[in-house]
């Protein structure tokens, strides 16, 4: 009940995110019927194809030892010799056909989904081993839906069988007294003719099974809208941190600024909503914007230069048209070149003029 409960709230479609990371774990739409079709394919192919040239070749290996099997003598080091030989042409004869089985396996699962190496299955866990579980499991509805394959199955394959074999009933009563070598034809074309129809057959059970699996999976790949918000939270970051986060940014940011009032030259205002502080020296191309603000922020840029001594030259409409066009710690555009350079000539002039004013003996004849 409370699987079906949750599987109920999974509303949304898997993200991309999910479906890897159940690939990671080895999760993945997975049909065992499609690699038995793989395999009985694979023992087709070697029936049809391979039966002959692997009988032939026992049948090479072992002719000798059958056919002059009075003359070996019984010893240990010749039933050594025997036994390697022996081995060595049973395993040449077995080696193409059992290389077209493993092929077959391997294409079985790659024909599904792509190579995965997870260790996450043989990881061990409690489900796995605890008696309430596999009850659970045995009286599920993968269980049932399981049995009745296979049921079905066996049915489907016997019917096939006894649809190919029935008709030729008569010639399996004669072949006690027909020749080996006859027998092993008639026995390999038989199975050839049994193995395509069972091939044939339960191509198309593997592809409905996989239909079915691959439907299962994607269902319980799909996603709660909680799971889709931590997800969410999970890549970009829970949007409370990621607003503090900028706050601090922008904290130290104006903090920054603010220290860079003391180096300006002069600070342009228009008087009260902006403020825009603009360094330059002899050796500089053009003044650069080393802070700007509007309300708050300009207030307490006025308030900085006051208590650094730099001048504050009301001008509204350069003011504005400087904080939409400056870029901070950038040389200011060059359109403003000429108005900005009429008012730090000025300011330097009052310095300089300030600055001879304050020596002794000035201003007296």
């Amino acid at each position: 009940m409370a699987d079906n409960a949750e599987q109920h709230e999974k509303t949304e479609e898997p993200t991309q995110k999910k479906i890897e990371d159940s690939r990671k774990k080895g999760d993945v739409a997975k049909s065992q019927e499609v690699n038995s079709w793989f395999m009985i394919l694979g023992a087709t192919l070697v029936c049809m194809l391979l039966a002959g040239d692997m009988a032939r070749e026992l049948a090479r290996a072992l002719q000798l030892f059958l056919g002059q099997a009075h003359d070996f003598a019984m010893s240990g080091a010749n039933l050594q010799a025997l036994f390697t030989t022996l081995s060595g042409d049973v395993l040449g004869a077995m080696a193409l056909p059992f290389i077209v089985l493993v092929v077959a396996g391997i294409a079985g699962n790659m024909v599904q989904h792509q190579l995965i190496f997870s260790t996450e299955p043989l990881k061990p866990k409690l489900s796995k081993i605890s008696p309430a579980a596999g009850f659970k499991r045995l009286v599920s509805l993968t269980s049932l839906v399981n049995f009745a394959k296979g049921v079905a199955k066996l049915a489907i394959v016997g019917a096939v069988m006894t649809a190919i074999v029935w008709p030729n009933r008569d010639m399996l009563d004669t072949m006690v007294t027909t020749d080996i070598s006859a027998i092993m034809t008639v026995t390999q074309s038989m199975a050839g003719e049994v193995l395509t129809g069972v091939v044939a057959v339960l191509a198309v059970v593997a592809a409905l099974d996989y239909a079915y699996q691959y439907h299962k999976w994607w269902e319980k790949q799909r996603m709660t809208i909680k799971e889709l918000r931590d997800e969410y939270k999970q890549l970009e970051g829970d949007p409370q941190v990621r607003a503090k986060l900028r706050q601090v940014r922008i904290e130290r940011g104006q903090k920054r600024m603010m220290s860079n009032v003391k180096k300006a030259a002069v600070v342009i205002t228009n008087p009260t909503h902006y403020s825009i502080a603009l360094q330059y020296d002899s050796g500089m191309a053009a003044p650069v914007c080393v802070a700007k603000g509007v309300d708050t922020v300009a207030f307490r840029i006025r308030e900085m230069a006051k208590e650094h001594d730099v001048p504050l030259v009301e001008n509204a409409p350069l003011a504005r048209t400087l904080y939409a066009s400056a870029e901070l710690d950038a040389e200011i555009p060059q359109e403003h070149y000429q108005a900005v350079a009429e008012i730090i000539g000025y300011v330097m002039r009052l310095r300089q003029t300030a600055s001879w004013r304050s020596k002794p003996g000035a201003g007296t004849s």
